[in-house]
């Protein structure tokens, strides 16, 4: 395990053709084709949520985050009631894939390939990131807020006839008092530059609800560096001792559970007697297992890792547990010897099992034909792509007049 001081990554100016490779570079090091072939989804998404709460790895731009507001209050204004609000919402959304799509700065955008046949809307992508940074304030799912709305609507009429001071503004607010407004040619015109007073919105928020994150502490100090990883950020010592013990507990769950899931990919190359891949996979794990630090490896308190990781989203299994204690163990005692270790074989392979039941791959040949020999090899860096688009993003907005 190998510390870096500086970020692979200068930071890129942001006229519109920096911006657009910058976020294709921020691409290739995404989550979103990873897999979960070990049963770590949860234990992962707990680091995610607690790093960059109110993120996702199907999220693309921080625009969004004011525009699936804009578009709920429109229909709100018009007093769309709740049997119809669906409908109406999806045909909003689909009519800004155009507009985006046109814009000078249309990198993102939901629909851009499917058009209107796209299937998950950008509203199901945003909407509990917009609860966690308190610019929803309606507390139900996006189906309960369809289906409130008419109630909303009632309460709303009697507040303004009767002045009602017994209603409660939870009653009745659906959204952030102080969003900004939309641009002026909304929906017609479009595009996901942010403009300063949005910026500024948009860090309030995130910083009033996620503070304690690493995601609030960047955007509070504005600091901006470009880094494969989190914990390469050029500013890492200056982050708060809370922050930097979450990252080194992320780093290690990181990189010591790659070689995990390295070894199963080879253990599937070799029943179907890949050898290209056997040797790609056996070089892999040379490689991971010459990086680790088994120094600290040693000294890691894997109670402390249950200890911060602990996320009521997020129900850690005693399985799961299990399977990385066990797994670094034996990473400990030995991580190039991981390989032929015929317990740490033992191991993935009854985990994959108990998991996928009939559709394990190491029983199952037609699940092993929809095998690309890659699976879930991508190291983990707990949606830091997607932070550092969002930070681009403001400091984008913050250029500008």
């Amino acid at each position: 395990m190998k510390n870096q001081a500086q970020s692979k990554l200068a930071w890129v100016d942001h006229d519109s053709a920096a911006r657009e490779r910058s976020l294709q570079i921020i691409g290739l090091f995404g989550e979103r084709d990873s897999r979960d072939e070990l049963g770590l989804g949860a234990i992962r998404d707990s680091f995610s949520d607690r790093l960059f709460p109110g993120t996702s790895t199907i999220q693309t731009r921080l625009r969004y985050m004011l525009i699936i507001p804009w578009i709920f209050k429109k229909l709100e204004m018009q007093r769309i009631p709740s049997s119809e609000i669906e409908a109406r919402a999806r045909r909003f959304e689909l009519q800004l894939i155009k507009p985006l799509t046109e814009s000078d700065d249309s990198l993102g955008t939901f629909g851009a390939g499917a058009g209107q046949g796209l299937k998950r809307l950008p509203s199901d992508v945003y909407w509990a990131g917009l609860g966690d940074w308190g610019i929803r304030r309606f507390g139900g799912s996006i189906n309960d807020y369809f289906g409130s709305l008419d109630q909303i609507y009632a309460v709303r009429k009697q507040t303004h006839v009767h002045g009602d001071d017994a209603i409660e503004e939870s009653d009745v607010l659906t959204w952030h008092p102080h969003l900004p407004d939309p641009p002026e040619n909304f929906p017609w015109e479009l595009s996901f530059a942010l403009t300063r007073q949005e910026a500024e919105f948009l860090c309030d928020a995130i910083v009033t609800a996620a503070g304690e994150s690493l995601l609030g502490w960047l955007v509070r100090e504005k600091r901006r560096a470009r880094a494969d990883r989190p914990w390469e950020h050029p500013d890492l010592a200056r982050f708060p001792e809370s922050i930097r013990e979450l990252l080194q507990h992320a780093q290690l769950f990181s990189e010591v559970m790659r070689g995990a899931a390295i070894l199963y990919n080879l253990m599937l190359a070799e029943i179907d007697s890949r050898e290209d891949i056997v040797d790609e996979h056996r070089v892999g794990i040379s490689d991971w297992a010459s990086e680790l630090d088994g120094r600290v490896i040693s000294e890691w308190s894997l109670p402390d890792l249950w200890r911060v990781v602990r996320n009521p989203r997020h129900a850690i299994k005693p399985g799961a547990c299990r399977f990385v204690e066990k797994w670094v163990q034996y990473v400990g005692e030995d991580p190039h010897g991981v390989v032929d270790n015929k317990e740490a074989r033992r191991l993935v392979q009854m985990r994959e099992q108990a998991l996928k039941k009939n559709r394990s791959r190491f029983v199952n040949a037609r699940a092993r034909e929809q095998w690309s020999g890659y699976a879930g090899i991508r190291p983990m860096t707990f949606r830091w792509p997607i932070a550092q688009t969002c930070l681009e993003d403001l400091a984008h907005g913050f250029r500008r007049g």
